[in-house]
C-alpha cells in the first residue's frame, strides 16, 4: 500500500448502465492503495451494472450528486458503458462536478463512452485523448485531438478505450495521483 495515497479521498461518478469493470477494477485499485472511494450518483440507492452484455451487479451509491462538490475530493474516475454517459451528460450536476476537477487542476480519469459526459461538460477542447473508437468524431468534432491508444495522458486527464485497457488506465491514473494538482490542468 502506497503511504502517499492513504486516506485521499476520489470519487467515481456513475449512473445506471455503467460498464462493470470499469468501476470494479479502478476502485479495487484505488482502495488497494489505501484511497477512500465514493461512488457518487445523481440520486442515492443502488445503481445497476452493465457486464458486457447483459445486466451485472448493483453497486451503492455512497453520494448523491446533491451532497458533493469536487472540492470534496482529490480525483474523479468516470466508467463508460452506453448507457450511463449518455444518461450523465444530460444531468447538469454531473456536467458541474466533473466541470470541478478540471478547473481546480485535479486528476480526472475517463473510459470508454465516458467521455460523453465530458463533451457536455465543455472540457475537450483541445485535449489529448482516447476512448471507444465510436466516439472519435464526437471528440474531434468537439475540439479533442483524439488518439488510438490503450491509455492517454494530458496533463493529469487520463483517458482509456475499453476493458482491456484497464490495466494502464489504473497505472497511469495512480501515477498522476501522486504527482498531485495540475497547473495545466483545465477546463
Amino acid at each position: 500500500m502506497s503511504q502517499d495515497l492513504v486516506g485521499v479521498r476520489v470519487a467515481i461518478m456513475a449512473t445506471h448502465g455503467f460498464e462493470e469493470s470499469e468501476l470494479a477494477v479502478p476502485r479495487a485499485t484505488l482502495e488497494a492503495e489505501g484511497c477512500e472511494v465514493h461512488v457518487v450518483a445523481p440520486e442515492r440507492g443502488d445503481i445497476r451494472a452493465w457486464a458486457e452484455t447483459r445486466w451485472g451487479d448493483e453497486y451503492p451509491v455512497h453520494k448523491s450528486l446533491d451532497e458533493v462538490s469536487s472540492h470534496d475530493y482529490f480525483a474523479l474516475v468516470l466508467p463508460g458503458g452506453v448507457l450511463n454517459p449518455d444518461s450523465l451528460r444530460t444531468h447538469e450536476k454531473a456536467l458541474t462536478f466533473a466541470r470541478g476537477f478540471f478547473e481546480e487542476g485535479k486528476p480526472v480519469a475517463a473510459i470508454c463512452h465516458a467521455a460523453w459526459t465530458l463533451i457536455n461538460a465543455g472540457v475537450v477542447d483541445g485535449r489529448r485523448m482516447t476512448s471507444i473508437p465510436s466516439l472519435r468524431k464526437d471528440l474531434e468534432n468537439a475540439g479533442a485531438k483524439w488518439e488510438d491508444s490503450e491509455v492517454v495522458c494530458d496533463s493529469a486527464f487520463v483517458t482509456s478505450r475499453k476493458p482491456a485497457d484497464l490495466d494502464a488506465f489504473c497505472s497511469k491514473l495512480i501515477e498522476e495521483m501522486r504527482e498531485g494538482r495540475h497547473r495545466h490542468q483545465h477546463a
